[in-house]
């Protein structure tokens, strides 16, 4: 049998424990003997040296199977069955003891001596034998486990260090503890030395650490992601407890534990919103979400449903995904009355028949067309979409005197260089201009990108990766800002709430990301090096692409607002009957799909709208040749 069998049994026959118990037994008594005469054999008188190893012996049976001591596996020995073999030995040498006095001194069993001495002796061989079985089944499973190191060496930290060692069908083996408490630092603790991040960056190539688990109930997001980058740099994997559960005084629990993933370290700090208010807004009302199948409609739609609207209704028109959401609504949200329309925004007769059925009082148009590539291809598709679409749902609010109207904007609508941000800055320019002359209240919202949304660079490196790479960046300098669905989302409830009419609302959008960096960061988070594993491959700009997002022109300032992370935009106003009659010849051109002339049109009407690396900057040639 070989050595790796051995040691893969669950465990060993309760019959062979017992044998082996017995054996251990006889030789301890006999040891006994031999020590007790010096080893000198002469002197012990052969007919009570074998009447005394048989009773010992069968009494010592009798007393393991009173007590029970072959039942606990030997490899998971605990002080519970260390105490059941004490109990055992030291009953059945009291017995022998009393034996010896009840006998008489002519017949007695052996000397005490012997008896003293066979107690110690068999404690020791018996209880050591199970405790050096235990560990050389420790010490065959821990050569193929992997180094870990946990971050924190308080409460949370020391239950991981203690469930990873009780975990026998864990992988792991914890060699360091690393905290930032300067306390604790150089100190050992349960048996693992603790180190500062500075001093540990010494030691990890020679411990050859293969995992790091962020085990602290108190720290910050930002100093999660610190300390993740630290390990990750190192080509470290880094496991950690889902963010609800730091805050959670429950037992530590490795199932609990996942890897963390890019979203992770993009994440920040949760925010604070005025459920209150919202509330009131949305309570027993009938909202409207246009785009609920999308990655942003979506997400409306599960934080709209908290609030308890008296009616939902979600109009997309993807069909599968629509359904998903509504067996989203069905299983977490029974009680709320909702209605899944399949449309399209650009259909005026079927969206005014849902207006005229419902009524809508608070609208969230999140209905879009968004890749920017595709749209360069189609702008006519742009602009009957995000321009026409939005001003059907616009009009069809203020027609039914909705409340709110609240528009889900982009930052590529800030000096747009492609044909997707100029439609979307037309249809801002659009609503903004009905605010003025009816009841509704129109409010826009602006953001950048959203992490692992539908068409998100995270989604395709991702793909990229599990193909073997190569991962593919169309330019070592591009950033982005990056925002998590559920925040970009918070904020929209909480802007279209706190919005009197007319506003852009801007989100605060942390720092940019350089794009090559994401992709590097993701390469080390699946345990492999950036262009020695995975080749990063540079594409080049796309059509209308730009190296980095604005969040506002730079003709716009901000004002604040009682939030810390939204802003309002001071855009310039629009006229509504300019805006109308060009948006006519605008949606003409899209409707016999002369892209030129669509294309030409739109810059008329946004002056900032710049093409970069599209054909249509001839367009702009030709107007910077008239200036001229």
């Amino acid at each position: 049998m070989k050595i790796t069998t051995l040691f893969n049994i669950r465990y060993m026959p309760r019959w062979f424990i017992v044998c082996m118990d017995i054996t251990l037994s006889f030789f301890s008594i006999m040891l006994s003997y031999l020590l007790r005469f010096n080893f000198q054999t002469e002197k012990i008188i052969k007919l009570f040296f074998i009447r005394t190893i048989f009773i010992t012996v069968f009494t010592y049976l009798v007393c393991f199977f009173i007590f029970k001591s072959y039942k606990e596996i030997i490899r998971h020995t605990t002080f519970r069955g260390v105490m059941k073999i004490f109990l055992s030995i030291f009953s059945a040498n009291t017995f022998l003891g009393l034996l010896n006095y009840f006998v008489g001194r002519e017949n007695h069993l052996a000397p005490y001596s012997i008896i003293i001495i066979n107690f110690f002796i068999s404690f020791f061989i018996l209880a050591g034998s199970r405790i050096a079985i235990k560990k050389l089944f420790e010490t065959a499973l821990t050569v193929k486990k992997d180094v870990i190191v946990i971050f924190g060496a308080g409460a949370m930290g020391m239950a991981a260090l203690k469930t990873i060692r009780n975990d026998k069908l864990s992988d792991w083996r914890v060699m360091a503890f690393v905290d930032d408490d300067v306390k604790k630092q150089k100190k050992v603790i349960g048996g693992i030395k603790v180190y500062g991040i500075n001093a540990f960056a010494k030691v990890i190539s020679k411990l050859s650490v293969k995992r790091a688990v962020i085990a602290v109930n108190n720290i910050s997001l930002k100093r999660r992601n610190e300390v993740a980058d630290f390990f990750i740099k190192y080509g470290i994997k880094v496991s950690i407890l889902p963010y609800s559960q730091q805050w959670v005084h429950d037992p530590f629990k490795i199932r609990r534990l996942r890897d963390i993933k890019i979203e992770d370290l993009l994440e920040r700090e949760p925010i604070k919103i005025n459920n209150e208010a919202i509330s009131t807004t949305l309570k027993n009302k009938s909202i409207l979400i246009t785009g609920a199948a999308g990655s942003i409609g979506s997400e409306i739609v599960k934080q709209v449903a908290a609030f308890q609207p008296k009616m939902l209704l979600l109009c997309d028109i993807a069909e599968s995904p629509l359904h998903t959401i509504g067996l989203f609504m069905h299983e977490n949200f029974p009680a709320i009355n909702y209605k899944l329309i399949i449309g399209s925004v650009t259909d005026f007769n079927y969206m005014e028949k849902v207006f005229a059925e419902y009524n809508p009082a608070i609208i969230f148009h999140a209905a879009a067309y968004k890749h920017v590539p595709m749209m360069e291809d189609h702008p006519h598709e742009a602009i009957l979409n995000n321009v026409n679409g939005t001003r059907i749902i616009a009009d069809l609010s203020v027609k039914y005197k909705a409340d709110r109207f609240v528009m889900v904007s982009t930052d590529k609508a800030v000096n747009p260089t492609n044909v997707m941000g100029a439609s979307k800055r037309i249809a801002e320019m659009y609503v903004q201009s009905l605010n003025t002359s009816s009841g509704t209240l129109f409010i826009t919202t602006r953001f950048g990108n959203v992490l692992d949304s539908n068409g998100s660079v995270i989604p395709r490196f991702k793909a990229q990766l599990a193909k073997g790479g190569p991962i593919t960046v169309t330019h070592p300098d591009i950033t982005r800002f990056f925002m998590t669905i559920p925040e970009a989302c918070q904020l929209v409830l909480e802007a279209g709430i706190m919005g009197k009419g007319g506003e852009i609302f801007i989100f605060d959008m942390g720092e940019s990301v350089r794009i090559k960096d994401l992709a590097e960061k993701m390469i080390r988070l699946a345990g492999l090096k950036p262009k020695e594993d995975i080749e990063i491959r540079y594409t080049g700009l796309r059509p209308g692409e730009k190296l980095y997002e604005e969040v506002l022109n730079v003709l716009e300032t901000t004002t604040e607002t009682y939030h810390p992370k939204i802003k309002i935009a001071k855009v310039r106003s629009v006229k509504p009957d300019v805006i109308n009659e060009q948006l006519k010849t605008l949606i003409t051109y899209a409707k016999s799909r002369s892209e030129w002339d669509c294309v030409r049109q739109m810059k008329a009407i946004v002056p900032e709208f710049k093409s970069n690396n599209s054909k249509f900057q001839k367009l702009d040639e030709h107007n910077m040749s008239l200036v001229s």
